[in-house]
């Protein structure tokens, strides 16, 4: 299939709730635009492209962001849709709006991503701004320009045996308590975990931990900054049911040290905490005992 046909149709608007800035009054429009949306989809996944040119201004202009090509007016509109549909039998069209904005009475700009399903085949998704215009008590698309979705990558796939720690977790006694929450960053690329150490009623230290996939080294990795002024990373390998994170750092006076911090998993609200091999400025120091961590 042409790219001109296949991004000639990405101008549809969801039947989503549109996010946008309106003007009071303006229900009523935006409620009229949502039923020619309604229209638009329903007319394309029956193959009707009549019935979509219909939708268009006269004089509408699509602009193919590829090869630069200006598709004018229904009747070229129509010629293309009918192109796509005798070539892509059974394509089908999903669309979300992003937001819906007035800029006058009688002119709307809609933006949103589109996707266009094709049997046997990967979807292909677009970002899209569509203008509309009002001619004679009808909203009418005018305008439509459209680029290709970024595809961000994730590494979820890498880390979710990792997801169970998100979360609020805990591990106190009577004089102290530390507290770590852990959350996913945007698309699941990193975990932070930030922690607070409580002495009694007041903030001891604090810090955040960045747990994220090394594609270079095809390793986990994670680095730490606390309120102190000291920092390091660590190395994760998976043994059983426990991590052991191979860590070095850098203490605030600058001495530098290393451990093997230890997490196990026990079920999903406990797991356990131990730091062996303890070194700092060449010298070694006592392990921490294993502690029990559970869900708040």
């Amino acid at each position: 299939m042409k790219r001109l046909m296949l991004t000639a149709v990405l101008i549809a608007c969801s039947m989503a709730p549109a996010i946008g800035v309106r003007a009071e009054g303006q229900a009523g429009e935006e409620a009229a635009i949502r039923k020619a949306i309604e229209s638009y989809v329903a007319a394309f996944n029956r193959g009707d492209a009549m019935a979509l040119a219909a939708l268009w201004s006269p004089e509408a202009v699509y602009t193919s962001p590829l090869s630069g090509v200006q598709v004018v007016g229904r009747a070229e509109i129509e010629q293309q849709f009918a192109a796509m549909f005798a070539d892509a039998k059974g394509a089908k069209l999903e669309a979300t709006t992003e937001a819906i904005q007035f800029v006058s009475p009688n002119v709307a700009v809609e933006q949103g991503t589109a996707k266009l399903i094709l049997p046997d085949q990967a979807p292909e998704e677009s970002e899209y701004t569509a203008v509309y215009v009002k001619r004679d008590g009808q909203w009418l698309l005018d305008r439509v320009t459209e680029e290709e979705l970024r595809v961000v990558p994730s590494h979820y796939e890498h880390l979710k045996d990792l997801e169970w720690m998100i979360g609020r977790w805990v591990d106190a006694d009577d004089l102290a308590a530390v507290v770590t929450e852990c959350n996913w960053t945007k698309n699941n690329n990193f975990i932070t975990r930030s922690f607070t150490v409580q002495v009694r009623d007041r903030i001891d230290m604090a810090g955040i931990q960045i747990i994220g996939w090394d594609p270079s080294t095809k390793q986990i990795r994670s680095w730490v900054f606390d309120s102190d002024g000291g920092f390091g990373q660590g190395i994760w390998s998976k043994k059983g049911q426990s991590w052991h994170i191979q860590t070095t750092g850098t203490l605030p006076d600058g001495t530098k040290s290393s451990s093997v911090n230890i997490i196990t998993y026990v079920d999903d609200d406990t797991f356990t905490l131990q730091s062996v091999n303890r070194v700092a400025g060449g010298e070694l120091l006592p392990n921490v005992d294993e502690v029990v961590v559970v869900r708040e």
